[in-house]
């Protein structure tokens, strides 16, 4: 049976299968540190988000769990007829409500690890074994007094026993860390969720933070998802205070800054996700635009000069326009002369846009070609990106003027400054190349 009479169900589970390997084979022996709020755990689907869980620990992935208790700390205190208190979103943490949140690690820590221990979904437990491994990896110190506040126990990170994190680790086990810590007098103090994530996380040098938050990743003003932020656009986006002045936006600058400081401090991708999503942390994982917003230390996607082991990844993205007439024909052979020529941009990875830029010096021209575009990523404005790059490496090398020879995107290249022009305005070495057959028109811009 060939995949071209596949049943689309069973078609579509090879082609994730197939996308999804390469993410497989790259996160085995990673460590991630995920953390989820106390809201996870109460919602009816979180057997599905452990489930997702143990599917990455069977994967070699390493995993630190770092879990909250807000909801379980208010029906506590309700319980007993009393009211929470926050100053500027913090928690003061009372002798009662110490006491309440010592009780939820217990409650959450127990329903984590008695989820665990069923391993997967349909799976023999006798066959699945997932362990699990938590104990006092974080000393604490109190937050103390700010501005006449005294927070009593609540507290902040101190020292995280990193050592002893990667002992368990190293052991096949899941790490489980619940939002408290202990001082060296043996105090206990309540911390937040995402400080002591990320504090973890640093601590670690872990490959990924993983934040499953309740709102999804990060948004623009207009609603949209911003997929991907760099350190420096996260920084920018921290200064906005119009865009985190409502209380939903609080729990995200919160995150946001928590990224930022794990980036700045080793953790080189964070991800930001909602956890209300069936399937998100695999979403996010194992496809190549996940559904959430990442903060990289390094752009997620970069523009590059192309190298010889780029051949495959430009065939690949090239065959599509040159079957449609869009482009010329190119072998590989070709391809492998000319790829010092070449202007790639990489998304994760994969070469998603190129373009070549061949030069004639002595008429201070050079020609664009081969600008290409895959077609999941048009519309992103990456070939105008592309365009500019080159426009400005032509500058440096004295091109004053680059030309393009097309035969159906004529208005894409006017659109961006190119003008119509004669055959005989190119080089003359191009003009004995030019085929009569395909009937190119000839754009040219002035740098």
């Amino acid at each position: 049976m060939t995949s071209h009479n596949l049943p689309n169900d069973l078609q579509q589970f090879v082609d994730w299968f197939r996308s999804a390997s390469p993410y497989i084979r790259v996160h085995r022996g990673r460590t991630f540190v995920l953390c989820f709020g106390g809201e996870a755990v109460q919602n009816p689907s979180f057997s599905y988000l452990i489930h997702d869980i143990a599917s990455l620990s069977s994967l070699g992935i390493r995993l630190v769990l770092v879990h909250g208790i807000r909801p379980q700390i208010e029906q506590g205190l309700q319980a007993r007829g009393l009211q929470s208190h926050h100053v500027n979103g913090t928690r003061i943490t009372d002798d009662v409500t110490l006491s309440c949140a010592k009780a939820a690690c217990g409650e959450v820590r127990a329903e984590i690890e008695s989820l665990l221990s069923k391993g997967g979904r349909n799976t023999s437990t006798t066959d699945v074994r997932i362990r699990t491994a938590s104990g006092n990896f974080i000393t604490a110190r109190p937050l103390g007094v700010h501005e006449g506040v005294d927070y009593c126990y609540t507290g902040e990170v101190r020292h995280v026993d990193a050592a002893a994190i990667t002992r368990r680790l190293d052991e096949g086990c899941i790490v489980l860390i619940s939002p408290i810590g202990y001082s060296p007098t043996g105090e206990i103090f309540k911390l937040l969720t995402e400080n002591v994530a990320t504090r973890v996380a640093i601590a670690l040098r872990a490959d990924k933070l993983i934040y499953l938050s309740e709102n999804g990743g990060i948004h623009d003003s207009a609603g949209r998802l911003v997929r991907q932020l760099t350190l420096l656009e996260a920084h920018s986006l921290l200064k906005n205070k119009q865009h985190f002045e409502n209380k939903q936006h609080f729990d995200f600058k919160r995150q946001l800054t928590n990224a930022v400081r794990a980036c700045q401090n080793g953790v080189q991708r964070v991800h930001i996700v909602s956890r209300r999503q069936e399937g998100a942390l695999l979403l996010e994982l194992f496809t190549r635009d996940g559904i959430g917003t990442l903060i990289s230390t390094d752009p997620f996607e970069h523009i590059r000069f192309a190298t010889i082991d780029d051949i495959g990844g430009l065939l690949e993205l090239i065959e599509p326009l040159e079957e449609g007439g869009i482009l010329v024909r190119r072998s590989r052979k070709k391809l492998e002369m000319e790829i010092n020529h070449f202007t790639v941009q990489e998304r994760d990875g994969m070469i998603i846009a190129c373009a070549a830029l061949y030069p004639f010096a002595d008429e201070g021209m050079a020609e664009l070609a081969c600008l290409a575009v895959h077609s999941n990523y048009r519309g992103g404005n990456r070939g105008s990106a592309l365009l500019a790059f080159l426009e400005r490496e032509a500058r440096k090398d004295g091109i004053e003027r680059i030309f393009v020879l097309t035969t159906q995107t004529a208005h894409w290249f006017q659109e961006r400054g190119f003008v119509a022009a004669e055959l005989n305005s190119l080089p003359i070495s191009r003009r004995a190349l030019y085929n009569y057959q395909r009937n190119s028109k000839v754009f040219v811009k002035r740098l």
